[in-house]
């Protein structure tokens, strides 16, 4: 072998057998997530402190970029099987640089909402697009390499953005003001790549029925609806769940965020190797055994409650580090399954649909698991491993409805029947 050939397998190797064009959307999924990062742990901090928004308002306004996006999500598939996935996420990053740009400006309650709305729409679409763009760009053996590389994005991302937005926020108003700023051009530098970087889409000829013939695929709507339940619980619980619960047995503030950098960490080291040792095996076995490690995960941060304070944060750092490797199991399997599933002229609808289960998810986890925490803690907890549970069980029972062709992990160099279509 020439040094030439050893150099372009070491570059190949590098990068995880994904296209340039691929890796321009992966930059572009970090760089949103690291301008996204900087601003969301402090968006209600910073109506309220700053503008003098009260708690109850300022919780209104960044709630209805959430509510938005579940009504737009919808419409940004129907948009992007017609114009393309491209152009769509193009005009959706336009409108979450707007919304957050001006947001650092907002100086009033309605003009927060009309920012958020807008930002809400950027929101909604900008999900589907990106979804539908890596679905298109990666040949079939490779979408959940792609899917992983996009985890690891978004976490070192956050991760970033997070201790960045914290150092400026301590500048006070005119800190804010940077931060949401900082963020909209994020969106802005990664639009200009896109639009330089990746080739515009051949669409094929739309199908009849649009949104009718996604209902009708009773694979899509049942894996969906389990989804709602796996979101809830491996994203939710440690979200919003664990935090309160760590402070109620004597967890402080500081502690608390330690175990959300372990999450991300273990996501970060650990996705990519996950998803290599994944290859080959069952799709709904790995969701299955990422939905059992979230079992295990709230019941340790049950066990928690009765031991000493020192061991306390232990079970919890565990039960952190389980939450990632469950998130990774899913990465793995889910995005890629859909896109499988997907008629490639309603792949941005299927992909909307997908990411609606996202949003409710997300939404169910704090509304639901608020009102059993006012209860008890342990029970919020309890809740959260009997819901992952009940999703094995829903799983086991889904996967014979799913085609035989779909239902492995491909393995690149043995699963390579499929080309990815020429789209960007």
């Amino acid at each position: 072998m020439s040094a030439v050939d050893e150099l372009l397998g070491d570059v190949r190797r590098l990068s995880f057998g994904l296209s340039r064009e691929l890796w321009v959307v992966e930059a572009g999924v970090f760089l949103n997530m690291l301008g996204y990062g900087a601003v969301f742990p402090f968006e209600i901090i910073y109506l309220h402190e700053a503008r003098g928004f009260s708690l109850g308002v300022a919780g209104l306004v960044v709630g209805l970029v959430s509510g938005v996006a579940i009504i737009v999500a919808p419409v940004a598939g129907a948009v992007i099987d017609r114009v393309g996935a491209r152009t769509t996420a193009v005009a959706a990053g336009l409108a979450l640089a707007g919304g957050y740009g001006s947001l650092a400006f907002v100086t009033t309650p309605p003009t927060a909402f009309a920012a958020a709305a807008l930002a809400g729409v950027g929101n909604g679409g900008l999900g589907p697009s990106q979804s539908a763009l890596m679905a298109a760009l990666a040949p079939r053996e490779l979408r959940q390499r792609a899917s992983a590389v996009s985890r690891v994005a978004v976490n070192v991302g956050i991760g970033l953005g997070a201790a960045i937005g914290g150092v400026v926020a301590g500048f006070g108003l005119n800190g804010f003001i940077l931060l949401f700023l900082a963020n909209a051009v994020t969106y802005i530098v990664y639009l200009a790549i896109l639009v330089v970087a990746v080739r515009d889409e051949v669409r094929p000829a739309p199908i009849a029925g649009g949104y009718r013939q996604v209902l009708r695929d009773r694979a899509l709507m049942r894996f969906s609806l389990i989804n709602v339940v796996m979101i809830a619980v491996g994203w939710g619980v440690l979200s919003w769940i664990v935090p309160p619960y760590a402070r109620e047995i004597g967890i402080g503030p500081s502690l608390i965020g330690l175990l959300l950098l372990a999450n991300a960490a273990t996501v970060v080291f650990a996705q990519l190797p996950i998803v290599k040792s994944a290859e080959g095996r069952s799709r709904v076995g790995a969701l299955s055994l990422g939905a059992g490690i979230w079992v295990v995960a709230c019941l340790l941060a049950v066990l928690a409650q009765a031991t000493s304070p020192e061991l306390a944060f232990v079970c919890l750092v565990a039960a952190a580090v389980a939450f990632a490797v469950g998130e990774c199991l899913h990465a793995t399997a889910f995005m890629p399954l859909i896109a499988d599933l997907a008629p490639l002229a309603l792949r941005g609808r299927y992909m909307a649909t997908a990411g609606l289960s996202w949003w409710l998810g997300l939404t169910l986890a704090p509304t639901l698991g608020g009102q059993l925490l006012a209860i008890s803690p342990s029970l919020a907890l309890i809740g959260g491993a009997a819901l992952a549970a009940s999703a094995i069980v829903l799983l086991r029972a889904f996967e014979p409805a799913l085609p035989v062709s779909v239902r492995s992990i491909p393995r690149p160099g043995v699963d390579q029947n499929y080309e990815a279509e020429p789209a960007g």
